[in-house]
């Protein structure tokens, strides 16, 4: 019996970084009843810096999924032997576009050319993003030759600011607020039928390597579950440093007096 394989169109905004945070949690102890009560978190260390991946990827991807139906997304394209995936892919009169999204939420962002950092601290968004659209590039040469390369896009979610002192020459870095005005902004480039076939191509799981892990059943429902309990748990930190606040406040008003009353006491009392 032949076993037909998911269509790549059926990938869900990160699917691939949900997989992966579902792994990590998987070793992370479930909290104790004390720990549910006063608003611990149900993340574990390792799987933090994932859900928060997660997070801006399927901001990014709500973004895709509603530009005009002559533009077609993929989410979490399988690239490379080791697990690695291009977060979103897109095609439309534009051209193609291999969209990288980070999630630095609060953080300054510089670029200076191919230098990028988050805080002070380098990363390596550009190089990745130039990766990832070799990659698409390289397949569209043997494919549909007559296409023009793949553009590699770095999508910012939610930073504090974003400084560019000198725009990279290869990738286009950009916030999620803006990324969907900058796609409809780009020139066409790609005929309607030459999109639907590349639509084709992109859509059979042939096409791209194989996973190097097997799927993970429900992940969409269980990722869901778990970001209930993660805001479930903010909810509850909030609801007891409230408290906490008002307990201050409460004691002040019922202590205060007397203790400034002592105060003067102690401060008018003659002292040899």
């Amino acid at each position: 019996m032949t076993i037909e394989m998911p269509r790549m169109r059926q990938q869900f905004a990160a699917q691939a970084v949900i997989e992966e945070l579902l792994r990590q949690q998987s070793r992370t102890p479930p909290r104790t009843g004390f720990g549910r009560f006063f608003g611990y978190s149900p993340l574990g260390a390792d799987s933090l810096s994932w859900y928060q991946g997660a997070q801006g990827e399927i901001v990014v991807g709500a973004i895709l999924d509603g530009m005009p139906p002559e533009w077609m997304v993929f989410h979490a394209v399988p690239i490379g032997t080791k697990g690695a995936d291009i977060d979103h892919l897109i095609i439309g009169p534009g051209g193609v576009f291999t969209i990288n999204t980070k999630h630095h939420r609060d953080k300054a962002v510089w670029v200076a050319g191919r230098t990028l950092m988050v805080s002070g601290q380098k990363q390596p968004h550009i190089r990745n993003s130039e990766f990832e659209a070799k990659r698409v590039t390289k397949m569209l040469a043997e494919r549909m030759p007559q296409l023009a390369p793949a553009q590699p896009v770095l999508a910012l979610v939610s930073p504090k600011s974003l400084s560019i002192k000198k725009p990279s020459e290869t990738v286009k870095v950009l916030t999620a607020g803006s990324l969907r005005r900058w796609l409809l902004a780009r020139p066409a480039v790609m005929s309607a039928a030459e999109a639907l076939e590349l639509a084709a191509i992109f859509d059979d799981p042939a096409t791209w390597p194989p996973a190097t892990l097997p799927p993970t059943e429900n992940a969409q429902e269980r990722f869901d579950a778990l970001t209930r309990e993660v805001r479930s748990a903010r909810v509850r930190r909030t609801l007891w440093k409230l408290l906490g606040v008002v307990a201050v406040a409460a004691l002040l008003v019922l202590v205060g007096p007397q203790l400034i009353a002592a105060l003067m006491t102690y401060l008018s009392s003659p002292r040899g």
